[in-house]
C-alpha cells in the first residue's frame, strides 16, 4: 500500500529528463517530500558543480548537433562508444571496468567529487535510492552510513552502472526488466544485491495494488483506439476477464473526444522538427477534431516558441484557443512532472523517442518511437518491439495517413493492451516495500530478456 512517508533519500540528476523522471514518482517516500538533485543543490561546491555542467552540457550539445550530415554522426558516436552496452550474448564475464566507470571513480577518489553532498545526507542516515549510479558509488567510497539503491532507468545498461569492484559491493539494485536484471549479474553484482521491480510509474495513474485507474483509463482507450473493433471483438473474453465492468463500460460508452496523440521532446531539445511535421500533417485532422495533439517541449522555452510559431503557421490558432493543439511548457522540472502527470491519464498514443518514456506502455499506452539517440535508447526500442508495444513513426509528412490507417485497423489498441501485459506497473510499490522490509504482495514480474 502506497503511503506517504518520508522514509528515503531520493537523489537525481538533472541530464535529461531520464533520472529526475523516475525520482519524481518516488517523491512520496523523499525525506522532506523533496528530491535531492545531486548536479544542482543547495551550497554545491562550485568544483563539484563545474564537473557536473562540463559532462551535461557536452551529451545535450553532441545530442543536438547529431542531426548534422557526417560530422554529428560521428562526434556523437564517439560519445556513445564510451556508454556502449555490449551484446548479452553469449553470456560472458563482463565484469571488467570500462573507461568510463574509471573516469567516474577517478574523480570520486582524487577530486573528492560528491563528498560534500554524501556528507550532507549522511546527517540522517536514511536508506538512500540515486536514479543515477555515480551518487552511489561515491556514497559507498565516503562511507555513507545507510543502507544505498541504484534504480536503474533504461530496459538495458552499460557496465557504467555497476561498481568498480562488484562483487565487494553492498550496493543494492531496483532493475526494471529481467534483461538488467541478468547483466547486472554478468557484470559481477551478487544476485542477492539485485531486485527485479519494474520501472516506478506514477501512482495517479495506477490506482492501487489493483490498478483500477489503468483499468478504467485502457477500457476507455483501447476502445477509443479500435473505432471498427476489430480488436476487441477478437479479444472480448480476454479484455473482459482482466478489466471487467471497466471494459463493458468503455465498449458500449459511444466517445466522441478525438483520438489525444502527445508527442514528446527529449531532455536535450533534439527532434523538435519531427513535431514540426507533425503538426503540419494533421492540421486538417485537428480542424475536423479527429484528433487532439499535445506536444510535450518540457522545460525548453525554446522549444515551446517553436512549436507555437509552427501552430500560426499551419492556421491553427483558433484550436490552440480551444485546446485541440496544446503545448505542455513549465519553467521548471518539479513543475513540468506534475503537470505531465495531471495530463498522462488523457492521451491514448504517446510519440516519443525510446527514452526511459518506453516505460509508460505499462499504462496501457501504445508507444509511436521516433529514431533513438544512443545505445541505451536502442535497447529500449528492441524491448518495445519484443513485447510488441511500440512501433516505428513513419515519415512524419504523411502521418495524416498511417495514423489512421493504425487506428482503423486496431493496431495501436493492440499495442496498448500489449504494454499493460508485458510490461511492469508497479515498479513503485514494489520499490516501497523493499526498502520498508515488507513482503512483496503483488505478482511477480514477466522475465522479458
Amino acid at each position: 500500500m502506497i503511503s506517504k512517508k518520508q522514509i528515503a533519500h531520493v537523489v537525481a540528476v538533472n541530464m535529461g529528463y531520464g533520472h529526475e523522471r523516475p525520482a519524481h514518482t518516488l517523491i512520496h517516500l523523499a525525506y522532506k517530500g523533496k528530491i535531492v538533485i545531486a548536479n544542482d543543490y543547495a551550497n554545491i561546491p562550485e568544483s563539484d558543480k563545474h564537473l557536473w555542467e562540463s559532462g551535461r552540457k557536452l551529451y545535450e550539445q553532441v545530442s543536438r548537433f547529431k542531426k548534422v550530415p557526417i560530422l554529428g554522426k560521428i562526434a556523437f558516436g564517439i560519445m556513445d562508444q564510451l556508454q556502449r552496452i555490449p551484446d548479452f550474448y553469449p553470456r560472458r564475464d563482463l565484469s571488467a571496468p570500462s573507461l568510463q566507470l574509471w573516469q567516474f571513480y577517478n574523480l570520486i577518489h582524487h577530486k573528492d567529487w560528491m563528498r560534500h553532498l554524501i556528507d550532507d545526507l549522511a546527517k540522517h542516515p536514511l536508506p538512500l535510492v540515486c536514479t543515477f549510479m555515480t551518487p552511489a558509488f561515491a556514497a559507498e567510497e565516503f562511507g555513507y552510513p545507510g543502507d544505498i539503491y541504484v534504480l536503474c532507468t533504461d530496459t538495458d545498461i552499460s557496465r557504467a552502472w555497476a561498481p568498480l569492484h562488484p562483487k565487494k559491493s553492498r550496493i543494492k539494485y531496483f532493475a526494471p526488466t529481467g534483461r538488467v536484471a541478468e547483466r547486472l549479474k554478468l557484470y559481477g553484482v551478487p544476485e542477492e544485491n539485485i531486485e527485479l521491480t519494474g520501472f516506478p510509474l506514477p501512482i495517479s495513474a495506477i490506482g492501487g495494488v489493483e490498478p483500477k485507474n489503468v483499468h478504467q483509463d485502457l477500457a476507455r482507450r483501447i476502445c477509443h483506439l479500435d473505432p471498427r473493433k476489430i480488436f476487441t471483438t477478437r479479444a472480448k473474453k480476454t479484455l473482459e476477464a482482466h478489466m471487467g465492468a471497466s471494459f463493458e463500460a468503455g465498449i458500449h460508452k459511444k466517445n466522441g473526444k478525438p483520438i489525444h496523440l502527445a508527442f514528446f521532446v527529449g531532455g536535450a531539445g533534439a527532434q523538435g522538427d519531427i513535431g514540426a511535421e507533425i503538426i503540419k500533417s494533421l492540421s486538417c485532422e485537428i480542424k475536423r477534431a479527429r484528433i487532439k495533439l499535445t506536444l510535450v517541449a518540457g522545460t525548453r522555452p525554446e522549444v515551446a516558441n517553436y512549436f507555437e510559431e509552427e501552430i500560426k503557421k499551419s492556421g491553427l490558432a483558433k484550436e490552440r484557443k480551444s485546446k485541440l493543439i496544446d503545448i505542455i511548457f513549465e519553467q521548471n522540472r518539479p513543475a513540468y512532472f506534475e503537470t505531465l502527470e495531471k495530463a498522462l491519464r488523457g492521451f491514448d498514443v504517446i510519440w516519443t523517442k525510446p527514452s526511459e518514456m518506453s516505460f509508460y506502455t505499462g499504462l496501457g499506452l501504445p508507444i509511436i518511437m521516433t529514431p533513438p539517440v544512443g545505445s541505451q535508447e536502442d535497447f529500449n526500442r528492441q524491448w518495445l518491439m519484443q513485447i510488441a508495444a511500440g512501433i516505428d513513426q513513419l515519415d512524419p509528412k504523411y502521418t495524416n495517413e498511417w495514423l489512421f490507417d493504425w487506428i482503423a485497423s486496431g493496431a495501436l489498441a493492440r499495442m496498448a493492451w500489449n504494454g499493460f501485459i508485458e510490461a511492469p506497473t508497479h515498479g513503485a510499490y514494489r520499490i516501497e516495500d523493499i526498502i520498508l522490509g515488507r513482503p512483496n504482495t503483488i505478482h511477480e514480474l514477466p522475465l522479458v530478456v
